[in-house]
């Protein structure tokens, strides 16, 4: 499913901050990286996400939130962002309805696939790429930097 060029699917989930956390909210005013990726204190997402943390500071210089989402429940993502020392809000999409929603569901493992999506200031689609497989990390987070300073 390609959606560049289209708006974003709303959505609304729990967060690891504790509070819930709406896609359209950042409408007008932030653009946003989805990072969808398998599940918590696995090998490739405790590398994954720990990158996209660490480059949090050039993320919000570029204009953008970093949302993590997978189908982890908050207290899990809480547990994985102290060990991990994982600053961006993780969303917990436990029924993976919001995965469907953006085409990354893996429903019968019970997971959504490895995915990063780049949603522009007006909630439409700019980028996005979904990994082969599960255990494949190749989009970091200076590539999709790279696309948030073309948009």
């Amino acid at each position: 499913m390609n959606l560049v060029g289209q708006p974003a699917p709303d959505f609304t989930l729990p967060s690891s901050t504790g509070q819930d956390i709406t896609l359209s909210s950042y409408r007008g005013q932030q653009h946003v990286v989805l990072v969808f990726y398998p599940l918590d204190f696995s090998p490739v997402c405790s590398m994954q996400l720990p990158e996209y943390s660490g480059s949090q500071d050039e993320f919000t210089e570029a204009g953008a939130a970093v949302l993590g989402i997978n189908r982890d429940s908050v207290y899990t993502h809480r547990a994985w962002a102290a060990e991990y020392g994982i600053e961006v809000p993780l969303l917990a999409d436990m029924r993976l309805d919001v995965a469907r929603q953006y085409g990354v569901a893996i429903d019968e493992r019970g997971i959504s696939s490895r995915a990063v999506f780049l949603i522009d200031k007006g909630g439409v689609v700019r980028f996005q790429h979904t990994e082969e497989q599960t255990g494949q990390y190749t989009v970091r987070p200076e590539t999709v930097l790279a696309k948030l300073r073309e948009l």
